[in-house]
């Protein structure tokens, strides 16, 4: 997933950063809340993760406003503020999750996991495709001979299909998934990474439409 983390504690932002980085998603992180609109509006994201307390507002305020403009873009609150009427504020406000500081980082992880699935509209972690048994949680894969082990890359591309199953999904689409704010985006990428993915998994997992991207097969 593309997630836009908005802190503005570098050391708290970067830990968190390295963390959902680790787990296989693509981080933004932002340190005030105008450059987090910036951002916004120039790419999609899959989760916010929000502060309440930036330097040059309120991010109940900007949860209010992305909520009244439409966006259904799930978010989660992380901050210190910890009294349960600010809790039911945020949640009223739109939040889908809250969570006070300090927190567990692996504890995050499975929260950014459990809302993601919910807004895939499949919250169950296991998924059977075809022969394939996969464990969302887990980020792992068993077919009928045993584990298949992906790459972090491997894995967010195929997170991406399963996410929108039976839908075409461009190679933009998914370079948003695996490329981070400004970095440098190498032209065959992506094909080079379904292919292996194709290898691994069986040639009619993950099906080719030319011009158009990739889909999920029915194995």
């Amino acid at each position: 997933m593309r997630i836009l983390l908005i802190e503005d504690d570098p050391g708290l932002g970067g830990a968190v950063r390295d963390q959902i980085a680790a787990e296989g998603h693509v981080p933004d992180l932002a340190p005030t809340l105008a450059y987090a609109r910036d951002l916004l509006a120039t790419m999609p994201y899959d989760l916010i993760l929000l502060d309440l307390g930036l330097p040059d507002g309120r991010g109940i305020d900007f949860l209010r406003s992305l909520r009244a403009k439409g966006s259904v873009t799930p978010v989660m609150i992380l901050t210190a503020h910890d009294r349960i009427t600010e809790r039911i504020e945020g949640l009223n406000a739109g939040a889908d999750d809250y969570m006070v500081k300090p927190f567990d980082l692996a504890e995050l992880s499975a929260r950014i996991a459990a809302v993601a699935r919910r807004y895939a509209g499949n919250p169950n972690p296991l998924i059977t495709l075809g022969r394939l048994e996969i464990d969302l949680a887990a980020h792992a894969i068993h077919g009928p001979e045993g584990q298949i082990d992906l790459s972090q890359r491997e894995w967010i591309i195929f997170e991406a299909l399963l996410q929108r199953p039976g839908q075409i999904v461009s190679k933009s689409q998914i370079e948003d998934q695996i490329y981070a704010f400004d970095s440098e985006v190498e032209s065959n990428t992506i094909e080079v990474y379904v292919s292996r993915l194709r290898k691994k998994l069986g040639k009619d997992v993950v099906q080719t439409l030319r011009g158009l991207g990739y889909r999920l097969g029915t194995p």
